[in-house]
């Protein structure tokens, strides 16, 4: 007799996971939508979408968001904003180089600016790739900035 995997403790992905895995589906299946439209036209309707995304937020992480957005715009033009797991994601070449996380995503104590594989942050054997926001300061801004354009290259 062939023995059972007991799946009684398993709990599965969270009702948060499930609802990012929905919405990257179905910013899929919107992004089917646009192929016929032009390369502009698909970033104009992208970054429309990122900033929807952006001000559906709660205060807090809205202004993080709003203010990451216009760092990431100014420090790397090059860098297309898309939804990601219906979050504020800016791609080269199609692929997510960051990503922004609001806190109430996962509930979490605090929102993260995140990078990909795709980010040339590589420093040694070891390196961060994603880092805690709680607030918008002066200093802040220089790190994301710093940060964006090291990881663009």
């Amino acid at each position: 007799m062939a023995s059972t995997k007991s799946t009684e403790n398993y709990s599965g992905f969270s009702a948060e996971e499930r609802a990012a895995m929905k919405e990257h589906a179905s910013e899929e299946k919107k992004a089917a939508s646009r192929r016929g439209a032009s390369r502009a036209e698909k970033e104009a309707a992208a970054e429309q979408d990122v900033l929807a995304k952006i001000a559906e937020m709660q205060d807090g992480d809205r202004a993080l968001a709003e203010r990451v957005h216009k760092i990431i715009k100014e420090a790397a033009p090059q860098l297309a904003p898309k939804l990601w797991y219906g979050m504020p994601a800016y791609a080269r070449d199609g692929k997510v180089v960051c990503h922004f996380q609001s806190a109430e995503k996962f509930k979490s104590r605090y929102a993260t600016l995140g990078f990909s594989d795709q980010a040339a942050l590589d420093d040694g054997a070891m390196w961060p790739a994603a880092y805690a926001l709680t607030e918008m300061t002066a200093a802040v801004e220089e790190q994301i900035t710093a940060l964006i354009r090291k990881a663009v290259g």
